[in-house]
């Protein structure tokens, strides 16, 4: 913990000087107090012993005894900048507080310090193999450095571990969900098995461990055959026990509470003893997880406040001895600034309005450091805490492409942590310096055997690269792509007769490229592995009837502020972000940003097929299940009728490839910005 602590000491009265018209201050167990010595006429500890530890400049203390006073048993107080900051600690060697007349002396103590490192990335979304390159620096896409891949990552860890063998290793959430198929084939198994190996000791839960259910991400955790998919349990194909082992690292999840019994799913935090230090690790995931996941995959949990939970466990930690803090939070802020090489250190901005900045500022000041995630940020923070100290506040970007190598400075006399320093590095394939870790690609190999029969089927052909890249309405390409496949799939008679579909964008997690990729399935080739990484969720299309007047709603619901036709329990402020759905071919709107909650689309440009959408008719939808159940905060989607169940996603996207022959990428044209 920090130098800044909690008052314990001996019934004795300490009188600073120069402190006319000043207040008396007692100290008692378990307040926490920081005062300026100047300010205060008496300093009254009790009921323990103190050590005084340091001593700033001006800070001789006048005794109201004029005795020695020798404490052979003490706890501790600092008194560092002015500050008088106090706290228990473990016995450590006697030392004396003497006195002569009114003016005391303090013999201050010093002791052995160690460096803890942590290594901490986040996001991995179980990308085993490489995902690609980073570019060196922001203004252009090259050059670039070849990134990632957990055998390389494996790598830099094992090079950390020898510069100092104190390292923890820690991943602030999503490792798994949202995979590439070669691990989601077999439902992340790898993923665990390759961070087992990889010497991951903890993992704070993500929104996206939640996409298949709490039973199944227990599984991840206890190890055990999935029920009923014969892709599970492939140990024997790839080189690892069976049945699948589990985590060996811990998931840990504070603020997420099973309803029916108030207990977190996983421990709220862990405590490793590093060099005879006692490191406390809390973990969790945005509150917010509720919105942004499936409802069936959250059924049954509560997502507390993050702040709030952990200023909450700070006692029982004390409590237990822990000197050092450190949480692992899957929340986090945005950089403006193209993420590449030479960026990921900075924090311009200060990830100012963001949810990990306002969730630091109401920290504890026990905490010592922040490793966050979520947004798939670079970033290297100093964030102020509760009590306005400066914190280091992290982030490793996403799928392996950084780790963040972190040195914590603790001093084991008095158990505190004097030091934070964090650097964030590539994780870079030409580095001559790095060795892969070649048994943990041997597993990623024979995964990758077992599913390129299937990965590298072509379902399709296009014409150019049909990318995510965003109009300033908000439509992409890519979009247009996938919101038209999915309304052929529900349009027929029988199959939801739908008029329009809505496609969420952070369904679409990466781009269709024109170029051929590594397995060599031909220039404008798309391959099943290509389009499962840009739809990895698996979701179903569902057909549902929808007013005019419901239409216009679930469109004010993608802009923040508004929260009309929201739920009691739904977030107050709205969406976090502008939430802009993909919409299909023939349907157009045009929309403003006014500035007044819920009036950014006029309702007479609401059209399908040219003709203004009447309030009061009926008109059938197409969504995906996600979406249906009120993900994303689209509420007004769960007030659907006549609700039809559909084919998957993924499997919408190759009929419309097989349908249409050459796709080019879609028009953009659908969605107006008013100025």
């Amino acid at each position: 913990m920090k130098l800044n602590k909690l008052a314990m000491g001996i019934a004795l009265s300490l009188t600073a000087m120069s402190c006319a018209n000043a207040e008396t201050i007692n100290l008692a167990r378990p307040e926490r107090v920081k005062k300026d010595l100047s300010s205060a006429a008496e300093i009254n500890l009790s009921p323990a012993p103190i050590n005084i530890s340091s001593v700033s400049p001006g800070g001789n203390i006048a005794l109201s005894s004029g005795s020695t006073t020798t404490i052979a048993y003490p706890a501790r107080q600092d008194i560092v900048g002015g500050e008088i900051n106090l706290s228990p600690k473990v016995p450590a060697a006697p030392i004396s507080i003497s006195s002569s007349s009114s003016v005391g002396t303090i013999q201050t103590v010093s002791g052995p310090t160690t460096t803890i490192k942590i290594v901490a990335f986040n996001d991995f979304h179980g990308q085993l193999e490489s995902p690609g390159t980073l570019r060196t620096n922001p203004a252009s896409s090259t050059p670039n450095v070849a990134v990632g891949g957990v055998d390389w990552m494996a790598g830099y860890i094992s090079k950390l571990k020898s510069q100092n063998p104190n390292t923890v290793v820690v991943s602030a959430g999503d490792i798994i969900g949202a995979t590439p198929l070669v691990s989601a084939l077999f439902h992340d198994e790898g993923t665990i098995e390759t961070m087992n190996r990889l010497g991951l000791d903890f993992n704070s839960v993500g929104n996206h461990e939640f996409d298949e259910g709490k039973t199944e991400l227990k599984r991840m955790q206890a190890g055990g055959c999935h029920p009923t998919d014969p892709n599970t349990c492939r140990g024997v194909d790839v080189g690892t026990p069976v049945p699948f082992e589990g985590a060996k690292f811990k998931f840990l999840a504070a603020n997420v509470v099973e309803s029916a019994n108030g207990k977190t799913i996983f421990p709220s935090y862990a405590i490793k003893v590093v060099d005879g230090v006692r490191v406390g690790f809390i973990g969790m995931t945005l509150k917010e997880t509720p919105t942004i996941v499936t409802p069936s995959g959250v059924a049954g949990l509560e997502f507390k406040d993050e702040a709030a939970t952990v200023n909450a466990l700070i006692p029982q930690l004390r409590a237990r001895g822990v000197e050092a803090i450190v949480v692992l939070i899957h929340q986090g802020g945005v950089v403006p600034t193209t993420q590449s090489v030479s960026t990921i250190n900075l924090c311009d901005g200060g990830l100012s309005n963001s949810p990990i900045k306002a969730i630091v500022n109401q920290l504890d000041d026990e905490v010592d450091l922040v490793i966050s995630g979520h947004t798939h940020q670079a970033y290297n923070c100093q964030i102020a805490n509760k009590d306005g100290r400066l914190i280091s506040v992290t982030s490793a970007n996403a799928q392996g492409r950084v780790l963040t190598d972190i040195n914590l400075t603790v001093n084991k006399a008095i158990g505190e942590v004097s030091a934070v320093t964090a650097n964030n590095i590539v994780v870079d394939r030409t580095n001559a310096a790095i060795t892969p870790n070649a048994a943990i690609k041997s597993i990623v190999d024979k995964y990758k055997t077992i599913a390129t029969p299937i990965a590298n089927r072509v379902i399709g052909t296009i014409s150019a690269d049909i990318t995510r890249a965003l109009t300033p309405a908000g439509e992409s390409a890519l979009g247009d792509v996938i919101a038209d496949a999915q309304l052929l799939e529900t349009q027929g008679v029988g199959f939801g007769e739908a008029v329009v579909a809505f496609m969420n964008p952070g369904g679409i997690r990466a781009d269709l490229t024109y170029a051929q990729s590594a397995v060599g399935e031909g220039t404008g080739n798309v391959t099943y592995g290509e389009a499962f990484t840009v739809q990895p969720f698996g979701n179903t299309l569902v057909s549902l009837t929808l007013t005019g007047a419901q239409i216009h709603t679930l469109l004010e619901q993608q802009f923040t502020g508004c929260t009309v036709g929201y739920p009691a329990n739904a977030p107050v402020t709205g969406q976090p972000f502008n939430r802009i759905l993909q919409v299909s071919n023939g349907f157009s709107y045009e929309w403003q940003e006014k500035g007044t909650p819920c009036d950014n689309v006029d309702p007479a440009g609401i059209k399908i097929n040219g003709v203004q959408v009447d309030p009061a008719a009926n008109y059938r939808v197409s969504v995906n299940n996600f979406m249906a159940d009120g993900g994303d905060q689209l509420y007004v989607l769960t007030q659907g009728t006549n609700r039809l169940g559909g084919a998957l996603d993924l499997d919408a996207l190759e009929n419309y490839f097989s349908v249409n022959g050459l796709v080019a990428p879609g028009p953009k044209n659908r969605i107006n910005l008013l100025p």
